[in-house]
């Protein structure tokens, strides 16, 4: 039995790790012809390069999920269309167990996204975009790394956020209850020290009732909750945070009576992606012993590429539906995961 549990294991591994691997080589190849495109100014073909290099960890952490289904599918249809799976079978091994047997390789995988997503990607993700900005545009002049944050009545823009606690272009819009208003104020730099912003260069905007006051200050103090982990929270997309600073972030938007549907969803996303990793392994395995029995390699690989498009479509569909209908987003995480449960234990069921 340990020889049959071995051989199923090593077979379904490598098929998965040579998926993964031809999947990342074909990312990486089209996302630094894409980079090479915009190569300009500081921003070399070199630069691009490196850019891409610490884009990985995060393109293997949303590639692996997809990786199992079609590397499950390759690797036991192969034992499949050898009659291997056919003599296992014979030897006594139940289909449950040759399905466990199969799901453990991918388990590896599952804790290895689950480290890369909550260790590594979020912060190379970051160097990576912190790097290119600042190469590719001038830190003092308007640039599209979009950080805005709202503090009760008070708007902020930032233009370009340092990891080490400095942000460049701060414009900050101060607005009454009645949602007018008051003041707008542009600090080329700010500096955190001591649980609060040190603002230089600051020029001022006051709206008053005779017209529009303009003043210039040296410096100034800033009181607030964000620290610089928040800003670094911000510049990044809600789907490339961990999962500790997206629970983070979401008692902050909490604290300040925001809405934190987006970040709330991308975190269900990233607690259950190893379980939606599971789902799509046990559905390959469902296949393998189902419907794709006894048709061909390529068709196999076929089927779990349209099938795992359409898991991602999808989770595309049903999670901005919840932003925009109001119900939860754990619920629309779970739809996709439960669907391709439900149709891997049905046709386990029928294959006994």
């Amino acid at each position: 039995m340990r020889k049959i549990t071995a051989y199923i294991s090593s077979t379904v591994f490598y098929a998965i790790a040579m998926t993964l691997l031809v999947f990342i080589a074909l990312d990486f190849i089209f996302g630094l012809i894409s980079q090479l495109e915009k190569v300009t100014g500081a921003y070399t073909a070199l630069e691009a390069f490196y850019y891409m290099a610490l884009t990985v960890p995060r393109r293997l952490y949303d590639l692996i999920p997809y990786s199992c289904l079609i590397g499950c599918l390759a690797g036991l249809g192969l034992l499949a269309s050898t009659s291997e799976l056919v003599i296992v079978r014979a030897a006594g091994v139940s289909v449950k167990r040759i399905a466990w047997i199969a799901l453990r390789p991918a388990l590896i995988f599952i804790a290895i996204a689950l480290l890369l997503g909550e260790f590594v990607s979020p912060y190379t993700e970051q160097m990576a975009e912190n790097r290119r900005h600042f190469l590719k545009y001038n830190i003092t002049q308007q640039a599209p790394q979009k950080v805005w944050n709202r503090e009760g009545n008070e708007f902020m823009y930032v233009n370009a956020v340092l990891p080490n606690g400095v942000i460049y272009g701060l414009t900050r819009y101060q607005f009454n209850d009645q949602h007018q208003l008051e003041t707008a104020s542009f600090t080329k730099e700010a500096i955190y020290q001591d649980g609060y912003w040190q603002e230089s260069d600051i020029s001022i905007s006051f709206l008053e009732e005779t017209g529009v006051r303009n003043e210039t200050i040296a410096s100034r103090r800033w009181d607030t909750p964000l620290t610089p982990n928040l800003f670094n929270i911000l510049v990044l997309a809600p789907e490339d945070i961990s999962m500790r600073n997206l629970h983070y972030y979401i008692n902050y938007l909490e604290a300040q009576n925001l809405k934190a549907s987006n970040y709330s969803l991308a975190f269900w996303q990233k607690i259950l992606q190893p379980v939606a990793t599971a789902s799509l392994v046990l559905i390959a395995i469902s296949f393998v012993f189902g419907p794709l029995r006894s048709v061909t390699m390529g068709q196999r690989i076929f089927t779990g590429v349209v099938f795992g498009i359409g898991f991602v479509l999808l989770q595309k569909l049903l999670g901005p539906s919840s932003l925009v209908f109001g119900f939860p987003p754990l619920v629309a995480v779970m739809i996709p995961i439960m669907l391709c449960f439900g149709l891997g234990i049905y046709l386990l069921n029928r294959a006994r």
